[in-house]
C-alpha cells in the first residue's frame, strides 16, 4: 500500500526536477532537497525582503524509503544538535565549546548516509542561535528543549538519497509574495526570540553541556529530553 505524502519546497525558482547532489553542503543535514509538509512555511522560506518566490509542490511515495525521524521518541534533542554540528558552521569561541562539539559528535551523531529521507527541525536563525547558546554553556538542555518549540518555526523533510530523488513527482507551484510572507517569516522569528528571553530569565538548575561532558552522559540518559516535536 502506497504512502504518498505532499511536500513543498520554497525557492526563488520553479524547480520541476530537483537534481541529486546539488545544493549546499553546510545545510542542516548536509546535501539534500529541503522541503516541508506546510505550504505556508514553504512560502515563508521562499522569499526575502527584495524578491517574491515560489512554493514548489511534490508528491512522493515513502512506502519503501528508509526514514530517519529525529522528532520521534527514539532520538533526543542532542542527536539533532550533533548532526547540526557536523554540517553547519557554528561560532565556537572557547576551548570548552570545542570540546563540547566533539563530545556531542562522538556520542550523539547519526550516520545519515543510510537514509533516504530525514525529518527534523529546520535551524532557522532563532533555532540556530538557541543551539549555539547551548554549545557555549549559556543555556541548559531543558531550556534548549523548550526553546525549540517557540515560534513554531517548522519541521522539514529532507530528500537525501538518489532513490528518493527519483520518486519525487512535481505537482505544480504557487507564487509567494514577499510583502506578505517575508513579514510572516520575520514575525515568527521575533516571537520566538521574545519568548526565548523570558526562558533565560528563569532559574535553571538543570544539565548544561559541561555537566553532560563531565558526567559522561550518553543518549540513553532519562534526563535528556526526547520527542522534541
Amino acid at each position: 500500500m502506497s504512502k504518498i505524502i505532499t511536500i513543498y519546497h520554497g525557492s526563488n525558482n520553479i524547480i520541476e526536477k530537483p537534481i541529486f547532489g546539488e545544493g549546499r553542503k553546510n545545510n542542516d543535514f548536509g546535501l539534500g532537497f529541503y522541503c516541508t509538509e506546510s505550504k505556508e512555511l514553504a512560502k515563508e522560506w521562499a522569499v526575502n525582503s527584495l524578491k517574491d518566490g515560489f512554493c514548489n509542490c511534490y508528491k512522493i511515495d515513502t512506502e519503501y524509503l528508509n526514514i530517519l525521524n529525529l522528532n520521534s521518541e527514539k532520538y533526543t534533542i542532542l542527536n539533532w544538535i550533533a548532526i547540526l554540528l557536523e554540517h553547519r558552521l557554528f561560532s565556537i569561541n572557547t576551548p570548552n565549546a570545542k570540546k563540547a562539539r566533539q563530545y556531542l559528535i562522538d556520542n550523539f551523531s547519526i550516520n545519515l548516509n543510510q537514509y533516504d529521507l530525514i525529518i527534523g527541525y529546520r535551524a532557522d536563525d532563532s533555532y540556530f542561535d538557541f543551539a549555539e547558546s547551548f554549545i557555549n554553556n549559556s543555556i541548559s538542555i531543558n531550556q534548549l528543549a523548550r526553546s525549540m518549540k517557540l515560534g513554531k518555526l517548522g519541521e522539514q523533510i529532507v530528500i537525501k538519497s538518489k532513490y528518493a530523488f527519483s520518486l519525487l513527482k512535481f505537482d505544480g507551484y504557487e507564487e509567494a509574495n514577499k510583502d506578505e510572507y517575508y513579514i510572516k517569516r520575520v514575525n515568527r522569528n521575533v516571537e520566538a526570540n521574545q519568548l526565548y528571553l523570558k526562558i533565560l530569565e528563569e532559574d535553571s538548575s538543570d544539565l548544561y553541556i559541561r555537566d553532560i561532558m563531565n558526567g559522561g552522559i550518553k543518549n540513553d540518559d532519562p534526563r535528556i529530553p526526547r520527542n522534541i516535536s
